[in-house]
């Protein structure tokens, strides 16, 4: 009831051993706690928080306009309310590297069990969008040290993201990724790369754990979880894909609604109340109450 039971630090605990069992981790993104909610009802190893989502969420472009406090404060609402370690976008860092080292303390407080930071340039964009720019080797490498140094909790997991295949192809790309993990990154994000033969290239130029994401519409093709645990990779992420879903479905229903007058037609569409009833947990909340208001007002 109320929030989840199982502590951040256990949670930390546990991603690691998860990891480091070599099994493929997957994570759906969330786009708010209750669908974080729901990623856990339906059995997945964690729960991602895209930047992207939140920046949609709030009604804006992904071009770094979300704070540090939006991010800390919509990671906290959805680490809070399930058992599954969260995964968060926490962008550039939000600056500096000293400032790369409080957004880490910040998420850390948030309750999230691990984080990635890239080395696009200050505002970022979109992670498969064309026009980004990174920052030199020196650059992102203080960023990977200060995140690894200002970490309270070695279990923490810091997750190097790097965007340099966009721009300086494959070849940089590794070279990026073993200076990010001589940096003390726990593992390495390489995104938009465009084949299983290139993660496979990642994954091999690097002793720690590799995550692929799967964003529909991008620079990388759609792969099957079996397809990316062959070629080494052990976390993958669905970035938008609930709020793609559920973002479709609204629009649907609110065209009928327009037309039709009523949503009757969509009925069997919809999440019933006593799914709905049961995924937040009523019947518990109804059991607290009649545990403590069990008097009567005697006539």
């Amino acid at each position: 009831m109320l929030y989840a039971t199982t502590t951040a630090a256990e949670k930390r605990q546990r991603l690691r051993q998860r990891l480091a069992s070599g099994e493929l981790v997957q994570l759906p993104g969330a786009f708010n706690p209750l669908s974080a909610k729901l990623i856990e009802q339906c059995g997945f190893d964690g729960v991602y928080v895209s930047g992207a989502v939140l920046s949609a969420d709030l009604g804006l472009p992904d071009i770094g306009l979300t704070t540090l406090s939006e991010v800390a404060t919509r990671n906290r609402q959805i680490a809070r309310v399930t058992e599954l370690p969260v995964l968060a976008d926490a962008d550039t860092g939000f600056g500096e590297p000293i400032n790369v080292a409080r957004t880490v303390q910040e998420l850390e407080e948030a309750g999230v069990a691990a984080l990635h930071i890239e080395d696009q340039v200050n505002p970022k964009r979109c992670g498969h969008l064309d026009g980004k720019q990174v920052v030199d080797d020196a650059t992102a490498t203080k960023r990977i040290r200060a995140a690894v140094d200002a970490r309270r909790d070695p279990n923490l997991v810091v997750v190097a993201r790097t965007d340099i295949r966009a721009v300086e192809g494959l070849e940089v790309t590794i070279a990026r990724a073993k200076r990010l993990v001589d940096a003390g990154a726990d593992a390495v994000f390489p995104e938009a790369l465009e084949s299983l033969a290139e993660f496979e290239a990642v994954r091999a130029a690097v002793d720690v754990p590799m995550l692929a994401n799967m964003t529909e519409f991008g620079k990388s093709e759609l792969f099957t979880t079996d397809q990316l645990r062959d070629v080494g990779v052990n976390v993958v992420i669905w970035p938008v894909s609930l709020l793609r879903m559920a973002m479709s479905a609204a629009e649907r229903a609110l065209r009928t609604l327009r037309t039709e007058g009523t949503l009757v037609s969509h009925l069997e569409e919809m999440q019933h109340r006593r799914d709905l009833y049961d995924l937040v947990g009523y019947e518990d909340y109804n059991r607290f109450d009649e545990s403590i208001f069990n008097f009567r007002v005697a006539d």
